[in-house]
């Protein structure tokens, strides 16, 4: 995978982007760690007859001299300059840098802005390269790492990551579990390895909450994390890589391995056989049948999967992961997994898995950033059967009611959110909206408020809506769609669900908004309609375009159920 993208490498440390990207000002850093973790996991200084100190050094020094200055491609330069020595003195990566670049560094990794998301993270990153090389005597890694978990603990009511931006608050998303296994991979080069282990236990505390979600979470077949951005092959990438820090680190227990190990495998199988060209060996994220998050180029991309092939390659070592780890039968669960619960919001995420069918959907309710996209919207996530389009806003099998200025949807919080067994054996998971909330995520006070209901009985599910108004107002515009999408034709695992002939068999059981089916859109030629996973072909929408009289004290109910038509995996 190295082989086939050193050449995109430019003589000053840029990278060259595909054909129809563009590049990200962190490339260089991206590249840079992966070298390191590459010379790390076989001592090997070229490849293909490439100085790989020599190109390490320059890409060290394109992130260096890179204006406005990116903290996040700094972080990786840094952790990819310590892979190649503990200290300045026995790097051979620092001796090839000239002492303007060297002068640069120093001032870079010294300067510390203080950020509420993800970010803080590589201000960590820039603590440890800074002490660990010897430019600095006082460490600050240790208060960084606190300064972490106070927010943390600020934000979530149970220790998990929220991603802070704008919006109602709770973005919790992939990056919490990029942060830690990030943090831990910075840690792991840190010069003071006293420190480290004292640092470790803070650690765990919070990065136990997403091993421990991992089990309910995994496919059948793989398929790892799924909803929110950046999804896609980090979704697989980052999950693999906290699993083998939690069992090189003892934080998974003797009696529970076996089951992580399973985890481990169909993970790993799924990213190899979806996300590889086995032929020629590159991570390919983009093509005419999907998408991938429109910030993470296909370079970067390919030397990220590089970088973390590196680091599972010496972890899977050192874990001792059998060849063939004893498989647990499924069993169907319902299960909904709190972020954060206070009086003000709650948020979570419903994990619900049918043994007998295979379905098996992570259902968001959290904050959508300061991008809305589809992807955290609060439906069930199960690609081949619930898809939704990367990169683009569709009231994805919920309802959008427009009032004047405000687009409202029921999404981003909920409060009184309750999850438990119905008739039947199904599993249901409601919450309320006291005040209805636009797509700005601004609450909008006085309209009127929803509830929720989602069931699910087996391979089958059913949502209710209700909306009740607190004055008399006009509704200008309702809509409801549904996607129809493809696995990819070529990467896909075989035992992957997927739509049969018949689709969603949607029911419309309730409707006092008295909308009607729009004609299908066909979208297969779109390049903008893609999956992470496939090819969008059918938009349904569900849709009342003329005004509607909406009066207090009445409930407009929206009620539809689904039998999907699912083609039955192969063994």
């Amino acid at each position: 995978m190295l082989g086939h993208n050193l050449a995109s490498i430019n003589q000053d440390g840029t990278v060259t982007p595909i054909p129809g990207e563009s590049l990200r000002s962190d490339e260089p850093g991206h590249v840079a760690y992966a070298l390191g973790e590459y010379y790390r996991a076989t001592g090997e200084t070229t490849l293909k007859d490439v100085d790989l100190v020599d190109l390490a050094a320059r890409c060290v020094t394109a992130q260096a001299f890179t204006e406005p200055a990116g903290e996040n491609g700094l972080a990786y330069a840094s952790l990819g300059l310590l892979a190649f020595g503990p200290s300045k003195e026995r790097n051979v990566v620092w001796e090839r840098l000239v002492d303007e670049t060297r002068q640069r560094l120093d001032r870079q990794l010294l300067h510390r802005s203080d950020y509420d998301n993800y970010w803080q993270a590589f201000n960590i990153a820039k603590a440890v390269c800074r002490f660990s090389l010897g430019l600095s005597k006082k460490d600050e890694t240790s208060r960084l790492i606190e300064r972490l978990v106070e927010r943390i603990e600020q934000t979530s009511s149970s220790g998990f990551f929220d991603d802070a931006e704008n919006g109602i608050g709770g973005n919790f998303n992939l990056y919490g579990v990029l942060t830690f296994s990030f943090v831990r991979s910075a840690l792991q080069l840190h010069a003071n390895a006293a420190l480290r282990e004292r640092k470790l236990p803070t650690l765990r505390t919070y990065a136990e909450k997403y091993i421990r979600m991992m089990p309910d979470l995994v496919r059948a077949d793989g398929l790892g994390w799924t909803y929110g951005r950046a999804a896609g092959a980090y979704g697989q990438m980052h999950c693999i890589s906290l699993l083998l820090q939690g069992l090189r680190d003892g934080w998974i227990p003797d009696d529970q391995k076996n089951r992580y190990f399973d985890l481990l495998r169909r993970l790993f199988c799924f990213f190899f056989q979806t996300y590889l060209d086995q032929e020629h060996g590159y991570l390919d994220v983009r093509d005419d049948e999907r998408s991938a998050d429109a910030a993470h180029p296909t370079r970067m991309a390919n030397f990220d999967a590089a970088r973390y092939l590196c680091q599972w390659a010496r972890l899977a070592e050192i874990v001792h992961m059998p060849d063939a780890p004893k498989v647990e039968p499924l069993r169907t669960s319902g299960r909904f997994v709190i972020f954060d619960k206070s009086n003000r919001k709650e948020q979570g995420l419903f994990l619900y898995r049918d043994a007998d069918s295979g379905l098996h959907v992570q259902f968001p309710l959290v904050s959508s950033g300061n991008t809305l996209t589809s992807d955290s919207l609060p439906f069930p996530h199960c690609p081949g059967i619930f898809d939704w389009p990367n990169n683009l806003y569709l009231p994805v099998m919920i309802p959008e009611l427009t009032f004047g200025e405000n687009t409202c949807i029921p999404a981003f919080y909920g409060l009184r959110c309750v999850t438990g067994l119905g008739l039947k054996n199904s599993f249901y998971f409601r919450y309320e909206q006291p005040e209805l909330i636009n797509t700005r995520e601004e609450l909008v006070r006085g309209l009127g408020n929803a509830k929720v209901q989602w069931t699910f009985t087996g391979s089958k599910v059913s949502a209710e809506f209700a909306y009740t108004v607190k004055s008399q107002v006009q509704l200008d515009k309702f809509r409801y769609s549904l996607v129809i999408a493809a696995p990819h034709s070529r990467y896909r695992v075989g035992n992957s669900p997927a739509l049969g002939p018949q689709g969603h068999r949607c029911s419309v059981l309730k409707d006092d908004f008295h909308a009607n089916w729009a004609e299908t859109e066909v979208v297969s030629a779109d390049p903008n309609y893609r999956t992470n996973f496939g090819k969008i072909h059918y938009l349904q929408s569900f849709v009342r375009d003329h005004p509607l009289i909406m009066r207090p004290g009445q409930v407009y109910r929206l009620a539809v159920s689904f039998d999907p038509d699912l083609v039955q995996p192969e063994a």
